[in-house]
């Protein structure tokens, strides 16, 4: 059986790192002329992580991400709410990764260029649609630097991991229409702080109405002075947002205000925003959970298939869930169309829980518990507004619907 796969991105690089370990016949089609990192920063839960071992990934992730130790929520006055520990030290098999989105990238490239082989990954090739017959599937290619036709190619399935601007997706859902705004836009960077709390916590503070930010290392002692690169998000509810660009710049100007006094003893968040180089803004945007992500001999995976809200640290860890699925039913069922509606039978339904928490309970809903009860007052005590076990269960809950609940790996 020979795999296609579109789109050299999380979701594509660990499905072709998946379908070698398995055996099958791979090849991989990413548009861009050159791989580059792209984001910001991003988590890698312990589903993932677990994936990502069994690939022999762990080691090398451990070497450029941070260890995360902890999550911590906060209100805008800097009061402690809640926190847990995370990975290991929440008694998980492996590890939580906060990490530069380009670093895990580089991470998968260079495992799929050491294990395929550079020929295996064709960069320059935008997919622009996809044919089938009985016998198999035939892609049509542009060159995206010179705007040419390329040379079609045939596979035996196509999976499009094009990501949210999926071309492929637009081919299963010509209607579908456009993302949906949730009403809060993103705006995000990286600065280089000394470390704060542990020096590997993954902080969350304040509230959407009135300015939230979440806050979290991704590179350790990258100066030989024990600085980190910290990677921080403002989110602000505002009816105003362009179109959705991972690499649309943003204006300090636009959302500094909503936290101008937040100036805590364990970290001055105007100081960490204003020394960062680049500023990158984003609207919070989704789309509706597809009917199907499968027609014949193509089906889709990542942001190609369930495009969710960035809360929850999950989108990427998501992607990767998907892969080890496809793998699993590529490897185990003959007829390649079965196979790809058994993965989807599996995938569609529990990624379609995950999108939906993400828009109304996802771990951030903590903040949005105290905010509402205090009226977005300091409290003196956290026990008095809200009790403990509640807002574990609101943890707890969502880790069971994303999928790295302990009894979830148990199962993974």
């Amino acid at each position: 059986m020979k795999v296609a796969i579109v789109g050299a991105g999380i979701g594509g690089l660990t499905l072709a790192l998946e379908l070698h370990d398995a055996g099958l016949d791979c090849e991989l089609y990413e548009a861009a002329p050159r791989l580059r990192p792209v984001g910001v920063g991003i988590n890698v839960l312990p589903h993932a992580t677990k994936i990502l071992a069994r690939l022999g990934l762990e080691e090398p992730l451990a070497a450029v991400a941070v260890t995360t130790r902890e999550s911590a929520f906060f209100n805008r006055f800097g009061q402690l709410i809640y926190r847990e520990p995370a990975g290991r030290l929440a008694g998980y098999e492996h590890p939580q990764f906060s990490v530069h989105r380009g670093d895990l990238h580089a991470v998968l490239a260079s495992a799929v260029t050491a294990r395929l082989g550079p020929a295996r990954l064709n960069l320059d090739h935008a997919c622009t649609g996809v044919t089938q017959d009985e016998d198999g599937a035939t892609l049509a290619f542009r060159s995206t630097s010179a705007d040419r036709p390329l040379p079609p190619a045939r596979a035996d399935v196509v999976i499009a991991c094009d990501g949210i601007h999926s071309r492929l997706r637009g081919q299963l859902h010509p209607g579908e229409g456009p993302p949906l705004y949730c009403g809060v836009n993103m705006w995000r960077g990286t600065a280089v702080h000394a470390p704060f709390l542990t020096g590997a916590t993954m902080t969350r503070a304040g509230w959407l109405a009135t300015g939230k930010m979440v806050i979290y290392p991704i590179r350790d002692d990258i100066d030989g002075h024990g600085n980190q690169l910290i990677n921080w998000v403002a989110e602000i509810e505002t009816p105003q947002h362009a179109d959705r660009d991972w690499n649309r710049q943003g204006q300090l100007a636009d959302f500094i205000g909503a936290f101008a006094d937040w100036h805590f003893d364990w970290l001055d968040v105007p100081a960490l925003i204003t020394s960062s180089a680049e500023i990158l803004e984003y609207p919070m945007t989704d789309q509706d959970p597809l009917s199907h992500w499968t027609h014949g001999r193509l089906t889709l995976l990542g942001d190609a298939a369930h495009p969710m809200v960035p809360r929850g640290s999950n989108g990427a860890g998501q992607a990767i869930l998907d892969a080890r699925a496809l793998r699993h039913a590529l490897a185990t069922i003959a007829d390649p169309a079965t196979a790809l509606r058994a993965y989807e039978a599996e995938r569609l339904p529990a990624t379609a829980k995950v999108v939906r928490a993400n828009r109304a309970t996802p771990p951030d809903a903590i903040l949005r518990e105290v905010w509402q009860r205090t009226g977005d007052r300091p409290f003196t005590r956290i026990e008095d507004v809200i009790d403990p076990g509640e807002l574990r269960a609101i943890s707890d809950r969502y880790k069971d619907v994303a999928g790295y609940s302990h009894e979830a790996l148990g199962n993974l």
